[in-house]
Parts: C-alpha cells; structure tokens; sequence
C-alpha cells in the first residue's frame, strides 16, 4: 500500500509545472505556447532569462530528490524508490493540472539520478557541463547524462537489477522526449544557448 500511496504522491509532486506557475505569474503567458513550446528550465530561459530559469531548474531538481526522499522514509525497496522518481518525471512529462502537458523531465531526472547514483551523477554531470560549454547544444549534454548516468552505475556500481532496470527505463522516457531534438541534432538544425531563432 505504502507503495502504491508513494507512486501517486510522487506523480502529483512532479505534475507541479514550475516553469508554467512562474512564466505566468511573471508574463502572464502559457509557456507551452511559446519558444520551444516546452515546459521546462531551457526554454524558461529564452523566455524569462537567466535568473528565473535557474529557479525553475532548482525547483524541477527538487521534484525529483523529494520523492526519492519520500519513497525511502516509507522504507520502499531500492527499485520502488527508483519508480517513484520515475512517477515524478511521468508527472513532470505529463501533468494532470496543465492538461498533461509539460516537459522533457530533465531536470527532475538530475534530482532523482543524483539520489540513487550520487557519484556516477556527479561524474555524468561534469562532463555534461563540458560538452554543453563546448557544444553550447543544451539537448546533447542532457541526453549524454540521461544515459551517461545509469550506464556507470551498470559497469561500476552494486546495484540490483531491478533498480538498473528502473534507471533505464527513466532513460528510454527522457530519450523518447527528446526524439524532435535528437533528429534536430542529425540534421544539424538544432538551437545552441543565445540562438535567437527558436524551433518547436
């Protein structure tokens, strides 16, 4: 039952749209219909700038530490605790207060992979930053770390199957997400961080 309770907390917490609260608070605009069109701390940034998009990246982070942090005070398994990160990415994707229409879950993805891999996360995270200074292609660092992550936890790390298995799953999702950007990418029409022309 605990179980079950921990899913459904964690998908309304990650259904919580940050940067939708704060772009219409702000702008009093959906951002969802602007820019990219996504629900998440990128586009905020095109949208608001810098700070505010900062603020909705920390908050989408937090999403996804507090439910693992939830699932883990209910004394769920290391694989429920894992799946309950995965409901609050589902959320983030998929809210049920904004017509289940959100994100990519990037950030919230970060939360819940820095709580179950904390230094693989680090590791991805770092060449993450990298490849995005380089690169200034936002997309590709962020999909290097999607699978970056669980993938060194798979080589290096003691984890259980099913909690492997679970972190992919959460990859696959956030890959599935990112299809338009990935085919952006092999094109070579993908937006950089300061492209001002913006492509949904």
């Amino acid at each position: 039952m605990l179980t079950v309770i921990s899913f459904i907390l964690s998908y309304l917490i990650g259904s919580i749209s940050f940067s939708y609260l704060i772009t219409k608070k702000i702008k009093k605009i959906d951002i969802r219909k602007i820019g990219s069109g996504n629900a998440g701390a990128t586009n905020t940034m095109r949208v608001l700038g810098t700070g505010p998009a900062i603020g909705v990246l920390l908050l989408d982070v937090m999403k996804g530490i507090v439910c693992v942090l939830m699932a883990r005070a209910f004394g769920l398994p290391e694989w429920a605790t894992v799946v309950s990160g995965l409901f609050a990415i589902l959320g983030h994707d998929f809210p049920v207060y904004f017509g289940f229409k959100g994100g990519k879950g990037v950030a919230t993805t970060i939360g819940v992979f820095f709580m179950i891999f904390p230094l693989y996360a680090l590791i991805a995270g770092l060449a993450t930053l990298l490849i995005i200074a380089v690169t200034r292609f936002v997309s590709l660092g962020s999909l290097f770390f999607l699978l970056f992550t669980p993938v060194l936890g798979l080589i290096f790390g003691n984890y259980s199957w099913s909690v492997l298995a679970a972190a992919f799953v959460i990859s696959l999702l956030a890959y599935i997400q990112h299809r338009a950007n990935i085919l952006r990418l092999i094109h070579g029409n993908e937006n950089k961080i300061g492209q001002k022309k913006v492509q949904s």
